[in-house]
């Protein structure tokens, strides 16, 4: 069940809720619910628009960068989605063993690796690509495959499988 509340009252100033004016951000974090929701009912996740639609809607209007991952089964179904690491601007510090962790946790078979670019730019660094390259081969060890990793920003998403970098 999400947390998004659909009880809104329409007066000649605008949307309300309970707690006041309807701002952007609820209307952003109440898509981002529904579409997790969606995610999470047991769909099989088959195109990586369907994944970088919610990325995006999730992560491209934070401040900072946020490292996260979809949690999948065998049939490409999302398991869990988490955010496992901020960081500032420009970077994100992430730990490959916090990764491994958490798809043992989940008992994952794949992963849809995820950030954000606050520059509002979804071209991949080499950093990128290098810590795709790095949790390939750490999660490889533990048969979890990395279907891709997608870069979201305000202005779009980029996908480095589709590039031939996963």
């Amino acid at each position: 069940m999400c947390d998004y509340d659909t009880t809104f009252v329409k007066s000649e100033k605008g949307l309300y809720h309970a707690s006041g004016p309807i701002t952007s951000d609820d209307i952003i974090r109440t898509a981002a619910a529904i579409l997790q929701e969606n995610l999470t009912r047991g769909d099989t996740l088959s195109h990586p628009e369907e994944a970088a639609r919610f990325l995006q809607m999730t992560l491209a209007n934070e401040k900072n960068e946020h490292f996260a991952v979809l949690f999948m089964n065998n049939k490409n179904q999302v398991l869990s989605f988490e955010r496992l690491f901020s960081g500032t601007v420009d970077g994100a510090t992430v730990h490959p063993r916090i990764v491994v962790q958490k798809a043992l946790e989940w008992n994952a078979a794949s992963v849809i690796l995820a950030h954000n670019h606050p520059s509002g730019h979804s071209e991949p660094s080499q950093a990128d690509r290098d810590v795709t390259q790095l949790l390939v081969k750490a999660l490889g060890l533990i048969d979890v495959r990395v279907l891709d990793h997608l870069v979201v920003s305000q202005s779009g998403w980029e996908s480095l499988s589709r590039r031939g970098w996963v």
